[in-house]
């Protein structure tokens, strides 16, 4: 078993930043990717970053291409999503997800092993 905590949201206006951290632990050897998702009311979830932990490969939704920031610390554990500009619509509970199959196909949903429990970020106009 893998547990997963975020931490980091809250409630910002917009044009700020905030950085979501992932902590992991537990049964983590062998993980292969590490990401990001988000969902907000009414949608369906999304994945907005992802990153291979070895090789370091990142993929970035177009939505937050430029703005977010994924990183990892392999000797913690820990994922990061630092989070620039943001705007209102980026408002949603954040997920992280670790896979241990091997995907490329790191936006899918169903390609994620573990979930957090997920953290509130609400952007304000």
């Amino acid at each position: 078993q893998v547990q997963l905590v975020e931490s980091g949201g809250g409630l910002v206006q917009a044009g700020g930043s905030l950085r979501l951290s992932c902590a992991a632990s537990g049964r983590t050897f062998g993980t292969h990717a590490m990401a990001w998702f988000r969902q907000a009311p009414g949608k369906e979830r999304e994945c907005v970053a992802a990153i291979r932990l070895t090789g370091g490969y990142t993929y970035y939704a177009d939505s937050v291409k430029g703005r977010f920031t994924i990183s990892r610390d392999n000797a913690k554990n820990t994922v990061y999503l630092q989070m620039n500009s943001l705007k209102p619509e980026d408002t949603a509970v954040y997920y992280c997800a670790t896979d241990f199959s091997g995907t490329d196909s790191y936006s899918r949903s169903y390609e994620y092993d573990y979930w957090g429990q997920g953290t509130q970020v609400t952007v304000s106009s």
